[in-house]
């Protein structure tokens, strides 16, 4: 049984691995071996009742595409399914799923809409975001006026459907050749947020150029300078590697100063320099655990100058690989 994860669990012999993950009442087994995960699977089957689907072809609505190259997860069925749902399917496609100048608010002049469909349009998009990091500000951002939706906020809804009607085939990419390397990336706006002024932390983290985890969200306090607002983002951003290293562990695998990239100077020496982290006693103290892991060596805090990303961790189709997924959460 996995250390962190419960419902992972594992299975060596002989130089190769099994690996079962449970969820509820379904079940994922891989390894190195085939031979072992196919004696492994029938072995279940004979204890408890179950059907054996064969390859792992379509989980929990991610459709799942295996090759000898790599393995490529998206929702393309799905994607066709709330489109056709929303009558969005023979909508002008868009090429992003918002535009730059985008600044939504209460707009509480506006005209109000059905709050049933609005919400329904969020609930179908927020399934998405499993595969569609490209989608999750925008997403996120929207889904913060289903108490009282106008019109401009649905129209920013319809946007972001019509650019699924431009990538319905958009998902995500994991190299076999791929490294085993894991360092992640945050960065963060400044008061962002127009009703409330607080700003918005965009992370994720990569293992080799296989993007596995990302995140978008309001930070929960107002920060008072940019530089605590990449200081939370960049602590979030510890939080999940630490999570991750944890789990990675159970695969024999060890991670030491693992690289967090920051674009902000400021953010990483009040990280690293004592002097200036007395001065931000303002910051809630859960956040200081950076600086603490940044000194046990868990973490080394690298600066980044704009993104410099990899490629191919989201790909359209068989089309020219991409990076959009993070730019898309930091917009």
């Amino acid at each position: 049984m996995g250390s962190v994860d419960k419902t992972l669990f594992l299975l060596s012999r002989g130089g190769d691995t099994t690996i079962v993950r449970i969820y509820v009442d379904d079940i994922i087994f891989g390894g190195s071996s085939h031979a072992l995960v196919s004696s492994f699977a029938k072995r279940m089957s004979g204890e408890f009742e179950m059907s054996f689907m064969g390859e792992l072809q379509f989980f929990l609505g991610l459709q799942i595409k295996q090759g000898p190259e790599g393995t490529f997860v998206h929702q393309a069925k799905y994607t066709r399914d709330i489109l056709k749902k929303f009558e969005m399917g023979d909508s002008k496609p868009m090429t992003t799923p918002m535009s730059t100048n985008t600044a939504l608010d209460a707009d509480e002049d506006g005209e109000a809409v059905d709050q049933k469909e609005f919400r329904g349009m969020i609930g179908s998009l927020l399934y998405l975001t499993a595969t569609r990091p490209d989608i999750q500000f925008a997403f996120y951002l929207c889904a913060r006026y289903q108490a009282s939706p106008r019109i401009s906020h649905r129209q920013a809804v319809k946007r972001i459907f019509r650019y699924l009607k431009f990538t319905p085939e958009l998902g995500l990419w994991y190299s076999s050749g791929s490294s085993l390397f894991l360092r992640g990336f945050s960065d963060a706006d400044h008061a962002g947020y127009r009703i409330d002024r607080k700003s918005t932390s965009g992370t994720c983290q990569l293992l080799g150029t296989s993007l596995v985890s990302w995140s978008s969200r309001k930070q929960a306090s107002v920060s008072l300078s940019t530089t605590e607002a990449e200081y939370i983002a960049a602590a979030s951003c510890c939080s999940q590697l630490l999570w991750m290293k944890a789990t990675l562990s159970d695969f024999s695998l060890r991670f030491r100063k693992i690289p967090l990239l920051v674009d902000s100077t400021s953010a990483i020496s009040v990280a690293k320099n004592p002097v200036l982290h007395s001065r931000t006693k303002h910051i809630v103290v859960r956040f200081h655990f950076l600086r603490d892991h940044y000194e046990k060596g868990d973490i080394d805090l690298v600066h980044v100058t704009g993104w410099r990303c990899v490629d191919n961790a989201l790909i359209k189709g068989k089309i020219e690989s991409q990076w959009i997924g993070l730019i898309a959460l930091l917009v």
